[in-house]
């Protein structure tokens, strides 16, 4: 975390893997400024290998916490206030639906302040629970909704 001294708040660095990649169908979320601030810092993957499977009616990528499994996976890196890791939070229904847990994050590109880290921590939303034959189901290492998969991410405002 960090500490900006202009507005005395804390900032948390959050990993994020699926739909609010730049690119993707929610990463319009992160910079709509009635849901908090975000900053951009950097391109990175997990250090550890995890399974990142698209499941369910809606085609949600979700990343199972089963450290040593799947690939390592590749996303982005945001500084976050505390009111966007609010929203984020209810976003993705922790803690019914998801967890928010550090993971340790090999950095490729660096886009923040200051000298690049080769190495990170971040906060990662993974699955609290999921249906049985979801590690068996095609892992990926990285998430595009567009993908040749085939499985395109429903909008939560295009759901019925």
């Amino acid at each position: 975390m960090w500490l900006s001294a202009s507005r005395r708040s804390v900032m948390t660095s959050i990993f994020v893997y699926g739909t609010l990649k730049k690119g993707q169908p929610n990463n319009y979320r992160m910079f709509d400024a009635a849901n908090g601030k975000a900053e951009f810092l950097a391109l990175a993957l997990t250090a550890q290998r995890f399974p990142l499977v698209i499941a369910g009616n809606y085609n949600v990528p979700f990343l199972l916490n089963i450290p040593g499994q799947g690939h390592r996976v590749h996303g982005e890196i945001y500084r976050v206030d505390e009111r966007m890791l609010r929203f984020l939070d209810d976003f993705e229904g922790v803690p019914s639906m998801y967890q928010r847990h550090p993971v340790a994050l090999e950095v490729k590109e660096w886009l923040g302040e200051g000298e690049a880290p080769s190495v990170a921590e971040a906060f990662v939303y993974s699955t609290t629970a999921y249906e049985p034959d979801w590690p068996s189901l095609p892992r990926h290492e990285s998430y595009d909704s567009y993908g040749e998969h085939g499985l395109e991410y429903h909008l939560r405002e295009a759901r019925d």
